[in-house]
């Protein structure tokens, strides 16, 4: 049986990734190591813990990755197969506030399982990143070869993890493959990012705060694209490449935010503009074509998907 370790596997994008693997490989069995901060939510698993087979394929750690006895022990008593790193501290809000948990967790922490990667023979170590390394660009898009210019400290320490990482490829020839992905959304997001935060505070007729004029733009794709790029990267990439993750959505702030309003039926008075975020870049865009050309492509369309999500239906929380 295939042995995976996925870091963070409580939070959004990890907590999908854990049960886009477990339906899709019954040969696979999951261990999930979490430090349980305040975006890691068990109950994001709920459903697989209870399902009958969990006792053999899944298997749940409370632990934090910048612990080196930690690591070490669950590399021991498990004999990983892959590693697939989603933990990290990742709202910018929070860095520019107090950076020093962003480099403790994201930069620190990935370099102890890279270590463990590397004392006991991982066959593939996927570090996930963000397309925010790259920075802002006001025309055309970022490749993976364009550089790296992070202009806020939790995108400055995501960079510093994924050249880390790159490092361990290129130095001690651990297979590493690095993907940057552009904004997530879907079920299990904690509402602290733009569309859950903004989807219930309109369901609670309060304020919609926006940054600035709202122009700002994002690509936006459905976490289970992300977890199906995921898998494909991880079962066909060449070790130490790069790949973008994004799904065709540009969209302003804005234009995502009258169209929750809309949804909603709640009037556009509820938009409170705020002063906008220091180095708040304008906009993120990033060319898949290297993913697509190898054989990958989003199956989501935006609007449909977010129109589709059982909050609009039942005004349940996006963590139910």
């Amino acid at each position: 049986m295939t042995c995976i370790l996925v870091t963070g596997g409580a939070g959004f994008i990890g907590s999908n990734f854990v049960r886009y693997a477990f339906h899709h490989h019954p040969n696979w069995r999951i261990v999930n190591l979490d430090k349980l901060t305040y975006a890691g939510n068990p109950d994001n698993l709920k459903d697989i813990q209870a399902d009958p087979t969990s006792s053999q394929r899944y298997r749940f750690v409370h632990g934090d990755i910048t612990d080196p006895e930690c690591v070490r022990a669950i590399f021991s008593e498990e004999h990983f197969d892959y590693a697939l790193n989603f933990a990290a501290e990742t709202h910018v809000d929070r860095s520019i506030g107090d950076p020093g948990d962003f480099i403790q967790t994201d930069v620190y922490g990935t370099y102890v399982l890279l270590e463990a990667a590397k004392e006991f023979g991982l066959s593939r170590f996927i570090q996930i990143s963000t397309d925010e390394v790259y920075g802002s660009i006001e025309e055309g898009s970022f490749t993976e070869d364009s550089p790296l210019n992070p202009r806020n400290p939790y995108s400055a320490s995501k960079a510093g993890a994924d050249r880390l990482a790159y490092s361990y490829f290129a130095t001690y020839g651990l297979d590493v493959v690095i993907t940057r992905a552009s904004n997530n959304y879907g079920p299990y997001q904690y509402p602290e990012k733009l569309i859950p935060l903004f989807v219930t505070n309109a369901l609670e007729d309060k304020p919609l705060p926006l940054y600035g004029d709202g122009r700002n733009v994002r690509d936006w794709l459905h976490v289970e694209d992300h977890c199906s790029a995921l898998e494909f990267v991880l079962l066909n990439a060449g070790a130490g490449e790069v790949y973008n993750i994004g799904g065709g959505n540009e969209r302003m702030n804005i234009e995502i935010t009258q169209l929750i309003l809309e949804t909603l039926g709640k009037p556009k008075s509820l938009i409170r503009p705020v002063e906008d975020r220091k180095g708040h870049d304008r906009r993120y865009s990033i060319s898949t074509d290297k993913l697509r050309t190898l054989g990958w492509n989003p199956g989501h369309d935006f609007v449909r998907r977010l129109l589709s999500h059982p909050l609009w239906l039942s005004r349940r929380s996006l963590l139910g």
